[in-house]
């Protein structure tokens, strides 16, 4: 919701009226004053770009209305430092407003001036705060011009400068309309005064009373039995009108809006429109406020400055925006359990789960769009990157990156070395000899590449500040290795949630499917991992085997070798293997010969729950790689179309990082498991 920066347009956040009788101001005197009664306001909110209602009744303000070229009525001594701020408009045609520009800007620095100044062909529109002398210049400089020898500001003063810069911008209009033959300049609709409009009001006479303001305005208050137009923003309106009944061009119709601006362009729009008896009320609101008080009126009224609301007294109301959707917000608005300061109000809060489920949808959709086509689809570059380890500390580079990749042999990488495809951190060929230390960086050059298709149908199932939970689809390798680099989960997600980096707290093979967490700082990573180190995170699987195991529930305990084969492979090591544990339940005995069971791993060896299965003599339907017994296959990684390794991540149970209670998330069965 758009809000006015001062500097053009906004109410002046500390209104004074001008006292009589100064003349000049004691510079000993004012600074010794202004060290004694440091009243400083604060500063005007930053907005958005809006330019409504720059005409604000005088009372409103402190403001006086001064004749063409007068200078303001004197008085003997200040209470504090003055700053003079005035605040103008007027349609006319300008020309040159390049130039113009450039020679406001430098006249307004060379005066310290500080505030805005918009310049369109169709007039002027301006918010200045200075010392006297400054903006008297100013004004005969501008008074100069042709248009604008009546232009008239209105004054107030303030004890501190409201701005930090000076801006003399080009727009294409000073109040956005975007209708093109409006000229407020040549014609605007006739004026109805506040007075003659409550005199009206008291009579009961048969009037349509048209907000033509915003809604989020018209919400704070509106004239009594208003018709509002329903608008987000000015640009509207036009289309609005044209939805008003067909028996309202014959009715008259008092528009009426903050300070009366917009009213100059939408009466003559209006009756462009086929409107017979259209009347603008001269000054808005504020100026039937200053005339009338309260009478025919709910509500206050919405301005754009740090005040948000004035009451019919023109005072200052405790009403104030939403930070986050900017909504106005009334006394009553601001004792709803829903408005949380700086977070949410009871207009745009939402329940955790329909935020979460709206945040999901934009991750789903920049999913889609990053991997249609999958980003390592096209030929690129392969760099690969190797960090040593410190087990690494002082070998050859070559034997030190043989031990990191094992299914690499040190001939090969020596090779590798010798033909420049090895490069330090400064992209320099390195020799296979060169000693090597632990937190170096090396790259392997992989050469203009194109990664193999894989799976990308990943869904997420929970996000919130500290966790990602998604379903993830096989085949997709989880992080980069072998042929896969940008065509991983991690290369994805990072993609996803830039500037963040999720890290994942467990891993799963590429053609392995399901629930998958990931954290998404290192700190909340620090508070999850531990968990799976510990073997405290419940993790099943659901699993389907050639054969019908005899028992109903039976686990295996064969240890696992660290040693990895041809193709990443592990093996039974029951000399050296490292402890594992799975536990199996047998869900259902199917006629195809094969069984469905659910799989527990209690710990967290590299493939584990399939070696396990495959030493059993019951090998997982769609495995390519453990076949039965100690038969091996020839392919890691399978191809999107071939059939699926029967093999899903389906419930994970953790301690969350963030409330501290036990969680369990479930992803859906593939169909095979159904």
């Amino acid at each position: 919701m758009p809000r006015v920066d001062p500097a053009v347009g906004s109410e002046d956040p500390t209104p004074t009226v001008r006292p009589e009788g100064l003349t000049s101001v004691d510079p000993f005197a004012a600074l010794l004053l202004s060290l004694l009664c440091d009243k400083r306001s604060p500063d005007a909110r930053a907005s958005r770009n809006h330019t409504s209602d720059l005409t604000i009744p005088e009372s409103a303000l402190g403001y006086r209305s001064l004749p063409c070229g007068a200078v303001p009525a004197k008085f003997p001594m200040p209470d504090t430092l003055s700053i003079q701020n005035i605040a103008a408009y007027k349609f006319a045609p300008l020309q040159d407003l390049r130039e113009l520009r450039t020679h406001l800007l430098a006249k307004c620095k060379g005066w310290n001036l500080k505030g805005t100044i918009l310049l369109s062909p169709e007039g002027i529109n301006l918010f200045i705060a200075g010392e006297a002398p400054g903006i008297e210049s100013l004004l005969a400089e501008l008074r100069s011009l042709p248009g604008l020898a009546d232009l008239t500001p209105k004054y107030s003063e303030t004890d501190h400068q409201p701005f930090r810069r000076m801006l003399v911008r080009l727009k294409k209009e000073i109040i956005t309309f975007g209708v093109e033959g409006i000229n407020p300049a040549l014609r605007t609709s006739p004026k109805l005064q506040a007075k003659e409009l409550k005199q009206w009001l008291d009579e009961g006479r048969p009037v349509t009373l048209l907000d033509t303001r915003n809604d989020y305005e018209v919400k704070l208050g509106t004239f009594k039995n208003a018709l509002p137009i329903g608008i987000d923003t000015f640009k509207q309106f036009p289309d609005a009108v044209r939805k008003l009944p067909e028996g309202m061009k014959d009715q008259p119709v008092v528009m009426f809006c903050t300070g009366g601006i917009r009213c100059e362009k939408a009466g003559p729009f209006m009756e462009r429109e086929g409107f017979k008896h259209i009347l603008q009320l001269d000054g808005g609101i504020l100026k039937y406020f200053e005339e009338c008080g309260a009478d025919h009126y709910d509500g206050e009224c919405f301005v754009f400055d740090q005040r948000v609301g004035v009451d019919p007294a023109l005072q200052e109301t405790e009403s104030t925006q939403c930070f986050q959707c900017q909504t106005p917000l009334s006394e009553e608005d601001q004792q709803d359990t829903r408005y949380v300061v700086n977070e949410s109000c009871p207009y745009c809060f939402k329940e955790p789960a329909d935020k979460m489920q709206e945040n999901i949808a934009r991750r789903q959709e920049a999913i889609a769009k990053l991997t249609s086509p999958l980003p390592g689809s096209a030929p690129y570059e392969n760099l690969r990157p190797f960090n040593i380890p410190a087990v690494c500390d002082g070998m050859p580079l070559a034997e030190a990156l043989a031990r990191l990749v094992v299914p690499v042999s040190l001939e090969a990488w020596i090779a590798a070395c010798e033909s420049g495809r090895v490069l330090n951190a400064d992209h320099e060929p390195v020799s296979p000899t060169q000693v090597v230390y632990g937190g170096q960086r090396y790259l392997h050059v992989l050469g203009e590449i194109t990664e193999p298709d894989v799976n990308a149908d990943i869904k997420i199932l929970h996000e919130d500040e500290a966790i990602i939970v998604l379903n993830k689809p096989a085949p997709l390798p989880v992080h980069p290795g072998g042929r896969f680099n940008r065509n991983t989960l991690r290369h994805i997600l990072h993609e996803v949630y830039r500037p963040q980096k999720p890290r994942q707290a467990h891993r799963l093979d590429a053609n392995t499917s399901g629930v998958m967490v990931y954290a998404r700082t290192k700190h909340f990573a620090g508070k999850l991992q531990p968990q799976f180190t510990a073997g405290e995170v419940g993790k099943f699987y659901l699993v389907r085997v050639q054969g019908h195991p005899e028992q109903d529930a039976f686990a295996c305990d064969a240890p696992i070798g660290n040693e990895s084969g041809t193709m990443g492979t592990r093996e039974v090591d029951d000399a050296h293997g490292r402890q594992s544990r799975t536990e199996f339940k047998v869900l259902r005995r199917d006629d195809d010969g094969t069984a469905l069971l659910e799989a527990r791993p209690l710990t967290g060896r590299t493939n584990q729950i399939r070696l396990h299965l495959a030493h059993l003599g019951w090998p997982v339907l769609g495995d390519q790689a453990y076949l039965s017994g100690i038969q091996r296959g020839d392919t890691q990684t399978h191809e999107p179309e071939d059939a699926p390794l029967c093999l899903h991540s389906s419930r994970i149970q953790f301690v969350h990082p963030l409330t501290r209670e036990r969680v369990e998330f479930t992803a859906p069965a593939p169909a095979w498991a159904e």
